[in-house]
């Protein structure tokens, strides 16, 4: 169901979660990829290297710009959200993403915390029912769970 892109086009969002190595941007990433190939636009971005970029962005004068890109592109990936708690600045920024997003594109989003724990993370707690409300109202959620996919390989040594 992922792949073929029917979610997409109803413009859902998607929710992959699950701990540090399982996959989560590997599957997130193959869907984009696959979604390019269906002539799809895509954007793949580390969640707290957007939260940089929009600062830069803001400090010369082209943060307008940068917030109608993102809300423009069919299929958003926000990997590695919920490393770092969000500032007042980041949370009126993911909302205003969110909002412009909610109804006519689709938002990946990857996070190692579980569902639950995201309205904590991010701090304010009517950001983060606005917030939660446009990423997680129309979203797929899928747990991830297992062992991790970077377990190193044995040597000759072991």
């Amino acid at each position: 169901m992922l792949l073929k892109g029917d979610w997409i086009d109803a413009r859902d969002n998607l929710a992959l979660c699950g701990p540090t190595g399982i996959g989560k941007s590997w599957l997130a990433c193959a869907i984009g990829h696959k979604a390019c190939r269906d002539n799809r636009s895509v954007l793949y971005t580390r969640f707290p290297r957007l939260l940089d970029d929009l600062a830069l962005s803001r400090g010369d004068g082209r943060i307008a710009r940068k917030l109608k890109s993102l809300g423009q592109v069919e299929l958003l990936i926000l990997d590695d959200w919920g490393l770092q708690p969000l500032d007042a600045q980041a949370r009126h920024d993911l909302l205003e993403i969110l909002e412009d997003r909610y109804g006519r594109k689709s938002t990946i989003v990857t996070s190692q915390l579980d569902i639950a724990s995201w309205h904590r993370a991010i701090g304010d707690p009517t950001y983060a029912d606005a917030i939660l409300d446009r990423l997680l109202h129309n979203a797929h959620r899928i747990e991830l769970t297992g062992d991790s996919l970077r377990r190193t390989k044995p040597t000759a040594a072991s």
